[in-house]
């Protein structure tokens, strides 16, 4: 009987799935036979050959699926749950590399707690460095209050349910309850679908979430440039999630801007004691620009 469905999604992703894969096998401190490795693959350029090197480092039993489009993050996470047979799921970016033994203890919170909902892990850097992205405040609430709580609760490691989400990069969710709440919004391409998931699903079921910093793991995101465009891209996403909800675009863009202006002024403070990079400041206030014309209708 299988505990837990790992999903995987990919897109031209081989540069990183085989060392994710291998982490996986290294941590696993249930076993094998208990975890259902599922990997979809939204339409890549050449899936085959992946597929063949997935099947020689797992084994035949895992589950790999080539998507005949790529309709997103949330679609191709979508066609992997429809087809894994796990009470447990486990969301993971083919970038992600875990550090800890990183099963027995989430299974057994699930399977001890019939309430829990969702279980968020550690994220670090590296294996010495930690991040500060294992969580962040939803972008339902004030921009200010936004920008500063997480600043302060990212830093100590003080996870509140009702007001943050987990990192979309790796996280345990319980299928019945996803699948309750309709599963992934496919209208999402990419990005924001953290916090959606996290609204409805303590809308639904309340808030049992926990974090788990025992449970670490490595995105590779630190080598990551400033990205206007990305950034743009989650606003856009945050505005469309909130239409959905009830909320104006207006109120959206408003706290949208208010936490930009945050970050705009700590870095300036961090550039004066030679922290922050020119680089980030200028997309910050590119970012704050594009946000006004917003805000105004332009």
């Amino acid at each position: 009987m299988k505990r837990v469905s790992i999903i995987i999604v990919t897109y031209n992703s081989e540069d990183d799935i085989y060392d994710c894969v291998d982490s996986i096998i290294r941590c696993a401190d249930i076993p094998k036979m208990e975890i259902e490795l599922v990997v979809v693959d939204n339409n890549s350029c050449h899936p085959e050959p992946m597929f063949q090197r997935l099947r020689d480092l797992w084994g035949e039993d895992i589950v790999l699926i080539e998507n005949t489009r790529n309709g997103g993050y949330g679609q191709g996470n979508n066609v992997g749950i429809r087809s894994c047979s796990a009470p447990l799921l486990l969301i993971m970016n083919p970038d992600v590399r875990l550090l800890t033994p990183f099963f027995q203890e989430a299974v057994n919170a699930f399977e001890r707690d019939e309430g829990l909902v969702m279980l968020g892990a550690k994220q670090m850097l590296s294996a010495d460095v930690a991040s500060t992205n294992s969580f962040a405040p939803t972008y339902m609430m004030n921009g200010y209050f936004r920008s500063i709580l997480g600043a302060i609760c990212t830093r100590l490691e003080w996870y509140v349910p009702s007001l943050m989400y987990f990192s979309g990069s790796c996280f345990y969710v319980r299928k019945s309850m996803l699948e309750a709440v309709a599963l992934f919004d496919e209208s999402v391409f990419m990005y924001g679908e953290e916090d959606d998931i996290r609204w409805r699903l303590q809308k639904r079921f309340g808030q049992r979430f926990v974090y788990n910093r025992r449970l670490k793991y490595v995105h590779l995101v630190s080598e990551r440039k400033p990205d206007l465009e990305y950034e743009k891209k989650i606003a856009d996403m945050t505005v469309c999630l909130h239409a959905k909800k009830g909320r104006s675009p207006q109120v959206t863009w408003r706290n949208l801007l208010r936490g930009t202006n945050v970050l705009i002024f700590r870095a300036r403070v961090w550039k004066l004691f030679g922290r922050q990079c020119d680089e980030r400041l200028a997309m910050l206030m590119q970012l704050r620009a594009y946000l006004k014309k917003k805000l105004l209708g332009e």
